[in-house]
């Protein structure tokens, strides 16, 4: 899942940005023993848009772009491939420059293959399609790596805030992210965390409340049923034509008493968001991403008050500073695309 640019489908630009902990560091995710890396693309591949980014030997992003997805296998592999040549041009290389490719995508992953499925928001069912060494036919054998969305987001988000200056170590951070459902991305220790079965980090289905409402994952009162914008537009729905968590916030910041109760009721559920993933991995900065953390600072605010007004019962949990540990995404590059480059130097 990754961080809208803004633009439109057909623009490119060129920017400049750091090289992160998580591909630089100690046995860090993206990384290697081999040669010097050179040129690496990213694309975080979503249900409307392909977003693209070009690393440089350096490390620093030197030229994104955005386009349009096409659904189903033959489009989604002609359009990544129509990203890579794009932003490779747009960055004034050439593909036989490119040491790999990075590909962050929705769906069922194995990276080991480069295989997805169930990425139905793709036209991509229950056969597994051979991305990565298809779309590496494509680019004439440039090799292909292909991760979960969430993870190349949290590599991604380690990357840029790293090097942006921002305080503290970016080695350990959750990326959170708050879109349809909750699931969040982990880097520990500079390391990608997948897990043993590729589920690390899909708190979402933990549950909270034994009288909760159903989850489509089979259980009940699961923690992405209070804490995502799916469960914000079940408790707020779109009265004038925008989004959901717009007219919510909109409407608590005018002063509506229903609108606060389920702003607030929101914020703490993501706090316990936040909770969970410290509680469980001490990650020291837990990154808000995915479309509801478009709101900004409004959302971060609330988010902060509510677990400053949680660790007011809890010496244990006030000694723990989560408030401080909360930030949002970096909104000035493609964070996914970005993680996905980076991973991209491991092809």
């Amino acid at each position: 899942m990754g961080v809208s640019s803004g633009r439109s489908s057909d623009e490119s630009s060129k920017r400049k940005v750091g090289m992160g902990t998580v591909g630089k560091r100690r046995g860090s995710a993206g990384s290697g023993n081999g040669p010097a890396p050179r040129y690496t693309v990213g694309l975080d591949i979503g249900g409307t848009k392909i977003l693209g980014a070009l690393l440089d030997p350096a490390g620093d992003v030197v030229s994104t772009v955005r386009r349009s997805t096409v659904h189903g296998a033959d489009g989604l592999i002609a359009g990544a491939a129509r990203a890579v040549r794009d932003v490779v041009a747009s960055g004034g290389v050439e593909l036989s420059d490119l040491a790999g490719v990075g590909l962050g995508i929705p769906g069922i992953v194995d990276h080991r293959s480069g295989t997805v499925k169930h990425a139905v928001n793709l036209g991509v069912n229950d056969d597994e399609l051979p991305l990565a060494g298809l779309l590496s036919d494509e680019l004439g054998g440039v090799p292909v790596v292909v991760e979960n969305d969430l993870n190349v987001a949290a590599v991604g988000a380690a990357h840029v805030l790293e090097r942006s200056g921002a305080d503290g170590d970016h080695e350990d951070l959750a990326f959170l992210a708050l879109g349809t459902g909750l699931a969040s991305g982990l880097v520990l220790d500079g390391r990608l965390r997948r897990g043993a079965s590729g589920a690390a980090g899909e708190i979402g289905h933990v549950p909270v409340d034994p009288l909760g409402p159903d989850c489509s994952c089979g259980q009940r009162g699961c923690l992405e049923r209070f804490a995502s914008g799916k469960a914000l537009e079940a408790a707020w729905p779109s009265r004038h034509g925008k989004p959901s968590p717009v007219e919510l916030f909109e409407a608590a910041r005018a002063g509506d008493e229903e609108a606060i109760v389920v702003k607030d009721r929101f914020a703490s559920a993501t706090a316990a968001a936040v909770r969970l993933l410290v509680l469980t991995t001490d990650v020291r900065h837990v990154v808000l991403g995915g479309g509801v953390a478009q709101l900004g600072t409004e959302l971060l605010d609330a988010v902060q008050d509510a677990l400053r007004e949680q660790a007011k019962v809890s010496p244990f949990l006030g000694s723990l500073k989560l408030a401080e540990r909360v930030r949002l995404a970096p909104t000035h590059v493609p964070v996914a695309a970005v993680g996905a480059a980076v991973l991209g130097r491991r092809s």
